[in-house]
């Protein structure tokens, strides 16, 4: 079996391959912080209690965007996992022609969707990832990697707007019936998830614009499933893209 392993600022995502067949997953808090010791202790714990054996791990692919906890997990996989360790990064095969101005500074989690969009969906796709940002990839009708977006997620935005004012608290993510709100909870409600909708909307509308043919759209991230809905540019959700694409790197790079 394959551990993978995608690192984010706010959540990490793990899950447990058996060849193409993803057995099951896992969305953890990023503790930026926790040893490689806790974090094994966390994980065989995850999978022990879900009733997976860690000895029949046979290896790990992992993206992360914390490089503090690149390290200890890095360690930590060295410990766990008795065959090969597939580490995102420069260096690494992803059958992808990479056509960005620095290649290197590109996040792995970026790469790992585009990879897995263009094997899913074919070229040109557009990839959305709901996170700490709220991520856009383009690949192009080549087949290669050429750049997109990054903006703020809606939970930075929430906080953004809550640190910059005086009365305004934390709501629950929660789709109001009407944009129109009748109090402050509801009028946060449809300007955070509205509005965050209709940025979305309006960047893959510009993103469409530049890229030759009829890209693909597809959304992914912890909050795909609340804010795709209202949206009018993007209506495919794929919660297992970035596992997907772990899962394909880590087979082009030990070569089976």
């Amino acid at each position: 079996m394959l551990i993978a392993i995608d690192v984010g600022n706010t959540q990490t995502v793990m899950g447990l391959f058996d060849g193409a067949d993803l057995l099951d997953q896992w969305r953890l808090s990023t503790v930026h912080d926790r040893t490689a010791d806790e974090y094994r202790l966390y994980f065989e714990g995850l999978l022990r209690q879900d009733r997976w054996r860690v000895e029949d791990c046979e290896g790990a692919a992992l993206s992360s965007v914390v490089p503090t906890v690149k390290e200890a997990i890095t360690e930590l996989a060295g410990r766990m996992v008795q065959g090969p360790l597939v580490v995102v990064g420069p260096g690494v095969r992803t059958g992808m022609p990479i056509n960005i101005d620095n290649p290197r500074e590109v996040g792995a989690d970026r790469v790992v969707n585009s990879v897995a969009a263009l094997a899913r969906y074919g070229a040109p796709v557009i990839s959305v990832d709901f996170g700490t940002s709220t991520n856009f990839d383009v690949v192009d009708g080549s087949g290669a990697y050429v750049g997109g977006a990054i903006a703020p997620g809606l939970r930075v935005s929430e906080q953004a707007l809550i640190n910059a004012t005086a009365a305004l608290r934390r709501v629950e993510f929660k789709v109001p019936r009407v944009a129109i709100g009748r109090n402050t909870v509801e009028a946060m409600q449809s300007g955070l998830l509205f509005g965050h909708a209709a940025m979305v909307d309006g960047i893959v509308e510009r993103l469409r614009a530049e890229v030759e043919g009829d890209p693909a759209v597809v959304a992914t991230g912890g909050l795909a499933p609340t804010i795709v809905p209202l949206c009018r540019q993007v209506s495919t959700v794929d919660d297992r893209l970035t596992l997907d694409g772990l899962r394909m790197i880590y087979h082009m790079n030990i070569g089976d």
